[in-house]
């Protein structure tokens, strides 16, 4: 790739991803060069003609081997856009996915129609889900998860975005107190089966925000417990769940409805008190 300029070098990328991310190849190969090159990946084409120094030319070396281990993109990168948001993302916590995108509308929708004040985003992982709910409505929030490391992303994300946000570590709910009007949710749900055929790049994801039990519900079984107990009269808990899972989740709780995402897929069901 010596001496080429951004345009060739941006297409040879690309061929060398075919076989790993054919559908998104051209829009990987973008962004590797970007941050090789130190631009923002729209700029790319605007350079087109541009050249790569040497250490330039090492670095995309580098990002584009671990590429081709599998490895996620987004890790490789460290950051990722959620909800038009910058998000920090590494190993520490799951990669911010545009299907959780429906849960944050979901919330979103009930905070501005139902005037909703105080919110709980329970397994926070990366933080993105309250983070987002909190920077595009004003709501208050507290994020909530087992794992101290990703807690500590979930801080650091916070004050990327400029968001003042209560933080705890809690097993699901065993150490939250107080109530909330919203308590948004994104557990473990991928069930045996599922864990038996992870797609390459998940199985760099932190296994224990992934494995929801032998049929992947027994987060949601948890919840459907006690949840209630920490929701205001009127309030919702809204919970992402896994493909072909809404309608089991749904009847765990008396009084349910269900949103679909982009695809048609049920992605979230609603519960309320």
């Amino acid at each position: 790739m010596s001496r080429a300029t951004l345009l060739e070098i941006v297409r040879d990328t690309a061929q060398a991803l075919r076989d790993l991310s054919p559908d998104e190849a051209q829009t990987e190969a973008r962004l590797l060069v970007a941050a090789a090159a130190g631009l923002p990946p729209r700029d790319v084409f605007r350079f087109s003609r541009t050249e790569l120094s040497a250490p330039q030319e090492a670095s995309l070396r580098s990002l584009l081997s671990e590429r081709l281990t599998g490895k996620p993109l987004q890790y490789i990168l460290g950051e990722w856009e959620f909800m038009g948001l910058p998000f920090k993302t590494d190993a520490r916590a799951l990669i911010p996915r545009q299907d959780t995108e429906t849960l944050c509308e979901a919330c979103l929708a009930l905070i501005r129609g139902r005037g909703y004040k105080s919110c709980l985003d329970l397994c926070c992982g990366s933080g993105c889900v309250g983070i987002s709910l909190a920077r595009l409505s004003g709501i208050r929030v507290a994020l909530a998860d087992v794992d101290e490391a990703a807690l500590s992303l979930a801080r650091e994300n916070a004050a990327i975005n400029n968001v003042s946000a209560a933080f705890m570590k809690s097993d699901l709910l065993e150490n939250v107190r107080g109530r909330y009007d919203l308590v948004a949710c994104n557990p473990p749900y991928l069930s045996d089966a599922d864990m038996r055929s992870l797609q390459r790049e998940v199985a760099f994801e932190p296994r224990g925000a992934l494995y929801g039990g032998a049929d992947g519900l027994d987060f949601y079984r948890a919840l459907a417990q006690s949840a209630m107990e920490f929701i205001n009269p009127g309030g919702a808990l809204v919970m992402e769940v896994g493909f072909g899972q809404a309608e089991a989740v749904s009847r765990l709780f008396p009084k349910t409805e269900r949103t679909r995402d982009l695809n048609g897929i049920e992605r979230v069901v609603t519960a309320y008190r």
